[in-house]
């Protein structure tokens, strides 16, 4: 059986295009996909307790991905985690008022950041800052609260 370049080359470019494929895939499914940096603002929140938020973590209004988490601090002053956030410009209509709350998705349990607009007529600009914020719910927390609650009602 006799091999041409011409197969040789078409069965590599077969393989380099499923390489090509599978990296993509992989960026898309690791939320690392966003190469170029749409047009966006920063908004800060303040939290007793972040959770397991990361970078590049989600940010959604109403179930709808606005933006992502671009940085997370702490405050040695007020023992905070500084969650700062760049939302897509054509979302620069959210209230002053705004509310953010930190959330877990599916079952892996991927956090992420829900915004609640308020009914302010401001808008939040560009360094902006939501006052209003709550904490993620951290389970192990819960259960030790509940299996506290529990002990001490059996006495």
């Amino acid at each position: 059986m006799q091999h041409t370049n011409t197969q040789d080359t078409l069965v590599g470019l077969f393989v380099a295009s499923g390489i090509v494929g599978l990296f993509f895939l992989a960026m898309q499914v690791s939320n690392l996909s966003s190469f170029i940096e749409e047009d966006s603002y920063t908004i800060t929140a303040r939290f007793d307790n972040a959770g397991g938020l990361k970078i590049k973590s989600p940010v959604s209004a109403a179930g709808v991905k606005i933006g992502k988490v671009s940085a997370i601090s702490f405050d040695p002053k007020t023992y905070q985690s500084v969650v700062q956030m760049r939302i897509n410009t054509k979302y620069n209509t959210l209230p002053e008022d705004t509310t953010a709350s930190i959330f877990t998705a599916g079952l892996l349990g991927e956090q992420y950041v829900s915004l609640e607009p308020g009914g302010a007529d401001e808008y939040l600009k560009d360094k902006g800052q939501i006052e209003i914020t709550q904490s993620a719910i951290i389970l192990e927390k819960a259960i030790g609260q509940f299996l506290f609650k529990s002990a001490e009602e059996k006495k």
